[in-house]
């Protein structure tokens, strides 16, 4: 079975019930991250912009630390699971409190792509240069600059 490299992202404790969340979520789900990004900025919905960071998150983790293309990215795995609940009150009458749950959202984005093709290394450039037939051109050689003096210290 063929390696397929997944990078993660993770947005944790977002201020959004993970039911609104989820229907963003839904919007976007299996898209590249381009056309993920665009459609998420014309979603007229609050819990889009938690869901366009991370998937920005995730592409700036794939292209920065895994050598990925930013251009192939696709999206392969984007859920939303409950985060933590906060717990309060309301006011009610005659003394009452009606307790109530603050919910949060977890969100995890996975995207995969194509890696960039690798840059020749040094070692790889002396090989080539080493391989190339030599010709019997004058060397050049680049004069250095001259030195500069060294500044004496005063002393006080």
């Amino acid at each position: 079975m063929a390696d397929v490299q997944v990078v993660r992202s993770y947005a944790k404790n977002v201020d959004q019930t993970p039911r609104k969340v989820g229907l963003v979520a839904s919007l976007v789900r299996g898209r590249s991250v381009a056309d993920a990004i665009v459609i998420l900025n014309h979603t007229p919905k609050r819990a889009a912009r938690p869901v366009i960071k991370a998937i920005e998150s995730a592409q700036a983790n794939a292209v920065n630390n895994h050598g990925f293309d930013g251009k192939t990215l696709v999206i392969k795995t984007l859920s939303v699971t409950t985060g933590t609940r906060m717990k309060r009150f309301n006011p009610a009458s005659r003394g009452r409190a009606l307790p109530y749950q603050k919910k949060s959202s977890n969100i995890l984005v996975e995207v995969t792509g194509e890696l960039k093709p690798k840059k020749a290394t040094a070692k790889t450039v002396e090989a080539a240069v080493s391989e190339a037939p030599v010709t019997d051109a004058p060397k050049t050689v680049a004069k250095k600059p001259a030195a500069k003096p060294a500044k004496k210290e005063e002393k006080k």
